[in-house]
């Protein structure tokens, strides 16, 4: 199943660099793995925004909902999911 995620983050001003810093490396670690998976088929920074627009490919909703809550900036995040099903219009046979 795809879905189209939109995650705002909101670090607070208050958070310690460090720890900013911490949270980040390891949100990379994990998206970069999951990219890897095949399971985050796409990532993409929304220009002058801390935000991205990501192309999800798992299983179900369930799994979506477990990666999304596993994603170390989760508790700092508004999401925005969108399924997606294939268009009949579409001419790439591989975006299903």
């Amino acid at each position: 199943m795809l879905f189209h995620v939109r995650m705002n983050v909101n670090l607070p001003l208050t958070m310690p660099a460090e720890q900013s810093a911490q949270l980040k490396r390891t949100e990379r670690e994990l998206s970069q793995r999951l990219q890897q998976e095949g399971k985050w088929r796409h990532l993409w920074r929304v220009a002058g925004q801390y935000a991205n627009i990501s192309i999800f490919d798992v299983a179900s909703v369930d799994e979506l909902h477990t990666l999304l809550t596993s994603l170390p900036l989760f508790p700092y995040m508004q999401i925005e999911v969108m399924a997606l099903c294939r268009h009949p219009s579409s001419v790439r046979d591989g975006d299903f």
